[in-house]
């Protein structure tokens, strides 16, 4: 573990120091030796629409620039698709559906599969570095968690294209054909193994747009498909605004539409798709209840609340956002977040020593500081830990608010930042009816030493996946999703393969 120097703290790691020692918090004269991820992400200047297995230059000769939210520079330049590359990409895929993919048989897709995990797996520190430089997240998260993760949904889907007949046991399983698939920010290249290994397992081909802000991964993506020798049109990409997304989701040759995104853009595609026989997946958003009682073990919930909201920013469609505390242990569990969020540490995302990296971008960084001053202006008090955010940059420090009512628009809104707002509670009852009021249903978490307990809550909380001490832990295996406006339909495991398939 670092020593103090004479002149300036060195601000200990956090797996040396379990939590902060009164005694060693000293604010933003925190000091670390800096230790900067060095793989190199092989960027290119200017990345073109992947369209039949190459990549080509969009229609529109138009492109932007996609900039990296920890230093506000310009990554590279990115296509900007229109309606003739959107047509081109769904001819493509049609061409591979019909001659290709819809034909060939699961155990010969598989190894396509197998062959871009292992890709994946080869180049897993150059990803994680693009994926940080574009998203903002810390090096550690893309390293640890993003990377392989997608990796692995990439093997697990793999081993189900031989065996599609158990799928739905009793019934035959076919492709549904084209699927349009809309990716967001907050995991990129993770959201994108979601979706598309168990389009492919399936037999599907796909037309997929990344998000505006962050196109990168999908396209290094696509250098992987082509290594893995994957028949062309099979993965058609094309990057550019919303607009372009929106002509996905209407060609008419798209037998399935998934997206994942905001509630408010959920709710314009499905009155667009309503009518057309397309079937749908919507993964949208989320204010996750965190539920902590008297009896839990409290230092284990703290780390688990930290990881709940500060993950990737709070940039979590299930990031629990609302911490409910059993009013016994209220102060206690404020006093050791506080504790705890002193010695996080905020800036570079490629410094292997940050916790808490670079909101996505401007405008998503002033949506969060309008939250930070509604719940002010409506009597919630706020805290922040002292720290020194860079020069350049979107930056927010984790952030803090008591005294919050179910009326408060913190309490009620989807914020995706580092921003949780502490509710208490007296009762199991009362728990279960404030994390329930809300319109949301993605995800929640429950903290407590009674297995009764936990069964009472997982039974009773309107959510679409509740950890049990817990909270992020996620598996190919296991499905995702959510109930009311968070959305409808599964990914990952059997369910997840059932809304990529018609049964005949």
């Amino acid at each position: 573990m670092p020593t103090l120097t004479d002149k300036k703290p060195v601000r200990p790691t956090n797996r040396a120091l379990g939590r902060p020692a009164p005694e060693l918090i000293f604010g933003d004269l925190w000091e670390y030796d800096p230790a900067p991820e060095t793989a190199d992400p092989k960027l290119k200047p200017r990345y073109e629409l992947f369209i039949g297995g190459k990549f080509v230059a969009p229609a529109s000769g138009k492109y932007f620039d996609s900039i990296n939210p920890a230093n506000e520079t310009k990554i590279a330049e990115m296509a900007l698709g229109s309606a003739p590359d959107v047509d081109a990409a769904y001819r493509a895929a049609q061409k591979a559906q019909e001659g290709v993919w819809g034909k060939m048989p699961g155990k010969e897709r598989a190894k396509y599969l197998y062959r871009i995990a292992r890709l994946l797996q080869d180049r897993a520190r150059e990803f994680a570095v693009a994926e940080t430089m574009d998203n903002g997240k810390p090096i550690k998260e893309t390293r640890d968690f993003d990377v392989p993760m997608a990796a692995a949904h990439f093997f697990y889907h793999a081993g189900w294209a031989d065996k599609l007949d158990y799928v739905a046991p009793g019934r035959r399983v076919a492709p549904l054909g084209i699927v349009g698939q809309v990716i967001p920010w907050n995991f990129p290249l993770l959201m994108m193994a979601w979706k598309l290994a168990p389009a492919l397992a399936m037999g599907n081909c796909a037309v997929i747009k990344p998000a505006t802000n962050t196109p990168l991964s999908a396209l290094k993506l696509a250098e992987i498909i082509q290594d893995a020798g994957l028949p062309p049109g099979v993965v058609n990409i094309l990057t550019g605004p919303g607009s372009t997304g929106g002509l996905i989701m209407a060609h008419p040759l798209a037998a399935k539409i998934a997206f994942t995104g905001s509630t408010e853009v959920g709710k314009v595609i499905m009155r667009s798709v309503a009518g057309t026989g397309k079937r749908m997946t919507m993964e949208l958003g989320g204010k996750a209840a965190n539920i902590v009682f008297d009896d839990a073990p409290l230092d284990q919930a703290v780390e688990g609340i930290v990881n709940g909201i500060f993950f990737n920013q709070g940039q979590v469609c299930c990031a629990g956002s609302r911490l409910l505390v059993h009013e016994p242990v209220a102060d206690a569990v404020v006093a050791k977040l506080r504790n705890r969020l002193r010695v996080l540490r905020v800036g570079d995302p490629l410094d292997k020593n940050t916790d808490v990296g670079a909101i996505v971008s401007r405008d998503q960084l002033e949506t969060v500081r309008g939250y930070l001053d509604a719940g002010v202006k409506e009597g919630a008090k706020m805290w922040q830990p002292p720290c020194r955010l860079p020069a350049k940059g979107f930056y927010m420090p984790p952030t803090l608010f008591t005294g919050v009512t179910q009326s408060h628009r913190i309490a009620r809104e989807e914020i995706f930042g580092p921003v949780l707002a502490i509710i208490t509670f007296r009762t199991v009852d009362e728990a279960i009816e404030k994390a329930n009021n809300t319109e949301y249903g993605l995800s929640a978490g429950v903290w407590t030493d009674k297995g009764s307990r936990i069964l009472k809550m997982s039974t009773e909380l309107k959510a679409g996946v509740v950890w049990a001490n817990t909270f992020n832990k996620f598996d190919p295996a296991s499905p995702f999703g959510g109930y009311k406006e968070s959305g409808f339909g599964r990914e990952g495991g059997r369910q997840g393969l059932l809304d990529y398939c018609k049964l005949v």
